[in-house]
C-alpha cells in the first residue's frame, strides 16, 4: 500500500463531523484552494474538516514533459471538445490514492455519508472517477471545470450506494483549457444515467469567481446540513 498522500489541513470547528477532499488543478498544488475555505459561508454547517492534498510529481507530456503536481498525465489531443481520452493508469492510481484518504476520514470517525469529493480542472476529474465508484454513499461529488474521464467504463462501475449522490458540476463559458463542451458533455452524460447533478456556468475562463464560490457555498451547506 503506498504511503497517504501529504495534504493541507483545515478545520472550521473543533471535532469535525464533516470532511471535503478537495484535489487541485495540473501544476498546481494544496494550498492552491486554501483561501476559499473562509469565503464559503458556512456558518451553521457542521464543524468540517478540509483536506487539499498535494497531487504526485509526474511527467506531464502537454507540457513538454516537464514533471509537475498531476493526478494523471495529459497528453496533445486530450481535452480537445468532446475528446473523451485519458490516461487511464494515472487517473485509476489517483483514484486509489484519494481512496485511501476517504477511507482515512473514515477511520478518524467521519461517517461517510458526511464526506464530500471536490476539485478543480484534473482534481476534479478524480473527483468525478473516485466519487461515483466509492462503494459506501458519499456526502456530494463537486467537479469544476473538469469532466467525467474514463466516462465508458463508469456503467459498469458505478457504485449503486452513490447513484443518489448529490454532484455539484460548474464552468467557465471561455475555458480555453478544457472547453466547456467537455464539462457540458459530462453533465450530459451523468444525468442520462440518472444522476442528479447541479449544473452552473459562468462568464469567466479556467479559473473561479466570485458568484461560483456562493454558489459552491450554497451547495455545502445543503448537503451537509440534510
Amino acid at each position: 500500500m503506498e504511503k497517504l498522500l501529504e495534504a493541507v489541513q483545515i478545520e472550521t470547528g473543533k471535532n469535525p463531523a464533516a470532511s471535503v477532499i478537495w484535489m487541485h488543478g495540473l501544476g498546481a498544488d494544496g494550498n492552491d484552494f486554501v483561501p476559499i475555505v473562509s469565503e464559503l459561508g458556512l456558518d451553521g454547517a457542521p464543524a468540517t474538516r478540509f483536506l487539499f492534498p498535494h497531487a504526485p510529481m509526474r511527467p506531464v507530456t502537454i507540457n513538454n514533459g516537464t514533471v509537475m503536481r498531476a493526478w494523471y498525465d495529459v497528453s496533445f489531443g486530450d481535452l480537445e471538445g468532446n475528446s473523451r481520452r485519458a490516461d487511464e493508469r494515472g487517473v485509476r492510481e489517483s483514484q486509489e490514492r484519494i481512496r485511501a484518504l476517504v477511507e482515512r476520514e473514515e477511520k478518524r470517525g467521519v461517517a461517510p455519508e458526511c464526506i464530500v469529493l471536490a476539485g478543480f480542472s484534473q482534481g476534479g476529474a478524480i473527483a468525478l472517477q473516485t466519487g461515483l465508484r466509492y462503494p459506501r454513499r458519499l456526502a456530494g461529488v463537486m467537479a469544476l471545470s473538469a469532466y467525467l474521464p474514463l466516462a465508458e467504463s463508469l456503467p459498469g462501475e458505478a457504485s449503486t450506494a452513490n447513484r443518489k449522490t448529490p454532484i455539484f458540476m460548474s464552468h467557465g463559458i471561455y475555458d480555453p483549457v478544457i472547453p466547456i463542451v467537455m464539462g457540458a458533455g459530462s453533465m450530459t452524460f451523468l444525468t442520462g444515467l440518472g444522476y442528479a447533478v447541479e449544473w452552473h456556468q459562468y462568464p469567466m475562463p479556467h479559473s473561479v469567481c466570485p458568484e461560483e464560490i456562493r454558489d459552491i457555498g450554497a451547495w455545502l451547506r445543503k448537503i451537509l446540513t440534510a
